[in-house]
């Protein structure tokens, strides 16, 4: 079972019938010991960083997912959910995340002719195999965000261009992010969470 970690943040239920339409049982919860019974975790996001990790903390469930992310319980973070994943972010004021990847999340240069947020359709390019990257090198997928994860390049798995190469996949061990909307990107975001489910199918197999 997958938990859609539910914090108000938004566009949870196009997630969930996402994950129907590719059979994988999910529910929506905040309650920790429905993160504590998951195979793997979804964090989803759409808002503010330094809301979102207010809410998650007046929750109680900071200390309880970096406690099963250590365990090695598969988590992915899809658009704010993927900023979330770094040590901070400069939006508004510098707020702390959760900072299971190293790297800061920065707002995106405003240029004439890219304007800001990045919203649209764009083309993927794998600089890194992973567990979700496969089958999707020059796919395309949708973006919605103003803000991009600064990230070493070890940690860097897909970008694509807008004006600079903006990341659009990190990850490190069993912690994964897809900074485009996997729910809005059709058979290629669908794709992608069929990858998420046979890792955290393997992973219940090699437990």
């Amino acid at each position: 079972m997958i938990v859609v970690i539910d914090y108000d943040a938004g566009n949870t239920r196009n997630v969930l019938r996402a994950l129907e339409a590719i059979g994988m049982e999910a529910i929506l919860s905040s309650a920790v010991s429905d993160i504590q019974a998951a195979d793997g975790l979804i964090l989803p996001g759409v808002g503010a960083f330094p809301l979102a990790m207010a809410e998650l903390k007046r929750r109680g469930l900071v200390t309880e997912i970096k406690k099963q992310v250590a365990a090695g319980k598969p988590l992915l973070g899809v658009c704010l959910g993927m900023q979330l994943l770094l040590e901070g972010s400069e939006e508004h004021t510098y707020t702390e995340g959760f900072g299971f990847i190293p790297g800061i999340c920065r707002p995106i240069p405003v240029r004439p002719e890219y304007p800001v947020p990045h919203m649209g359709w764009n083309q993927l390019d794998v600089v890194a195999e992973d567990a979700l990257t496969n089958g999707i090198q020059d796919e395309y997928v949708y973006f919605v965000h103003s803000y991009y994860t600064d990230v070493p390049s070890e940690y860097l798995r897909a970008t694509c261009d807008y004006a600079m190469p903006i990341p659009a996949m990190i990850s490190a061990k069993n912690v994964f992010g897809a900074q485009f909307h996997p729910e809005k990107s059709g058979e290629v975001g669908k794709k992608i969470l069929q990858n998420f489910k046979e890792y955290v199918d393997a992973t219940i197999t090699s437990n």
